[in-house]
């Protein structure tokens, strides 16, 4: 009987007539800079890597060793055509797992996330994403009806405030079928400040997150609220005769095709705090994008009124309304591009690996970074600039495939992605129905705060002007 082939081998013998390429170290200057330049500014000192080493780096900071990869080719081989080869067993997801906790997000894969994937994945399909369009559009209407009420011609507010909001509202609506209120702004503002707790932890990743510092001891009694809140919730469901068409009523009564178990109590708890933290934290930010953008760029934002006046006609968009929005999806996947909120994540090699002519050594840890990938001159010319143009059919069709990856890829890609795409562009043609953005002259620059989402530091300021 002959051995099985390693994943290296099995790329082809073509590959064995050529020695591997060893992937570049950083400099020591950098090594030992790294650290300080991480915490001051993340983002810069990644595509300063890129830049001066190219597309395969190897990065080492306090110990920690990466590979970071930025090509399109490299990120399917990970995600896609080898994706058995590497798991989430890696510095992010251990950094992230006080709050995770297992669920299918920070999972690290094999069986157990296959089974979870399985009974959870019918429930993000678009037939049942179309059964929660209703309750997006009629959030965002409530949202703007306050704004008629509560804001005077030529005042400036901070939108991210509200569309924050918004986005708590809608995931909580979808999941529990009900309004959040006031114990929702305060979920909401935890959720805030455990991001920029473990986000802080990533830049600078000591002490362990299991020191009983004052930081990490409020981050454990933020999960305890939390949890807290979800389980009174899913006790409340259980012990009610009451019928409900939500998504917490088909997770619970989910189950695996293969076994026909369903999830524990303990797996739809972590499940559903999963949801909730996802949810709220993507949509959020990315609007709060979309909004400073068309703010920016007058023309895109007057050919988006003119589609939105076409297609709805001033009614309120339905689900069905989607394909015809396709100047509206454009706008989204070019905000997707330039601030894709789930911006970074990490892979380990469970075996060696050839990539673009380069040794991956065995349980090597793989940086992914889809802020610099989505920027990659070779693919993205300009790649600074605000264009949607770049996701017409035409010009899609030029790029590869993974050049352009803002919910991951492969098997592992973001579940609820038909959910996202759906709630921004209706919530997007809603705003542009109702309002003209206008992003002051003070306002006009927004640094990014990369936590473990990309946020807009400070928030986004502008001025709401009723069309």
């Amino acid at each position: 009987m002959q051995n099985a082939r390693t994943p290296l081998e099995s790329q082809g013998r073509a590959n064995s007539r050529r020695p591997l390429r060893r992937v570049p170290n950083t400099s020591l200057k950098d090594q030992v800079g790294g650290v300080y330049y991480m915490r001051r500014d993340q983002v810069g000192f990644l595509q300063r890597m890129i830049e001066t080493h190219g597309d395969i780096v190897r990065i080492r900071l306090l110990g920690i060793k990466m590979i970071m990869i930025n090509n399109p080719d490299y990120f399917e081989r990970v995600l896609v055509r080898n994706h058995e080869n590497y798991d989430k067993t890696t510095f992010l997801f251990r950094a992230v797992e006080p709050i995770l906790r297992g669920g299918l997000i920070g999972n690290v894969g094999g069986e157990p996330w296959r089974r979870q994937r399985r009974i959870m994945q019918p429930s993000f399909h678009q037939p049942k994403v179309a059964g929660f369009a209703e309750n997006m559009t009629d959030e965002t209407g409530q949202m703007l009806r306050r704004w008629d009420d509560r804001y005077q011609p030529g005042d400036v507010v901070n939108i991210s405030t509200e569309l924050g909001q918004l986005a708590m509202r809608i995931v909580f609506r979808s999941l529990f079928g009900a309004h959040v209120g006031s114990r929702g702004d305060s979920i909401e503002e935890m959720f805030l400040e455990a991001n920029h707790i473990v986000g802080n932890f990533f830049r600078f990743p000591f002490p362990p997150l299991s020191w009983p510092i004052p930081p990490y001891r409020r981050l454990n009694a933020i999960i305890r609220t939390m949890d807290g809140y979800v389980s009174d919730v899913i006790d409340k469901r259980i012990g009610s005769d009451e019928v409900h068409h939500d998504l917490l009523t088909a997770l619970m009564n989910a189950v695996d095709e293969e076994t026909g178990t369903g999830m524990t109590p303990l797996q739809l708890h972590r499940e559903v705090l999963n949801i909730i933290i996802g949810g709220y934290e993507t949509t959020s930010n990315s609007v709060a994008w979309l909004v400073y953008l068309i703010g920016q760029h007058p023309e895109v934002q007057a050919r988006l009124h003119a589609e939105v006046d076409d297609v709805l006609g001033g009614r309120v968009p339905a689900f069905d309304d989607l394909p015809k929005l396709k100047y509206t999806r454009m706008i989204i996947d070019e905000t997707l591009r330039l601030y894709t909120p789930a911006w970074q994540t990490m892979r380990r090699s469970i075996e060696e690996d050839e990539m673009g002519g380069y040794h991956i050594p065995a349980k090597a840890d793989l940086y992914l970074n889809m802020y610099t990938l989505h920027r990659h001159p070779d693919y993205w010319p300009d790649a600074t600039r605000f264009d949607p143009e770049r996701f017409s059919p035409e010009q899609i069709a030029q790029r590869p495939r993974h050049a352009y990856i803002p919910f991951a890829s492969g098997p592992r890609n973001c579940i609820g992605k038909h959910f996202a795409l759906t709630e921004l562009t209706l919530i997007l043609a809603m705003i542009a129905q109702a309002y003209r953005v206008e992003i002051p002259e003070e306002s006009q620059d927004v640094e990014i705060e990369p936590l473990i989402t990309m946020h807009p530091k400070g928030g986004i300021h502008a001025r709401m002007e009723r069309r």
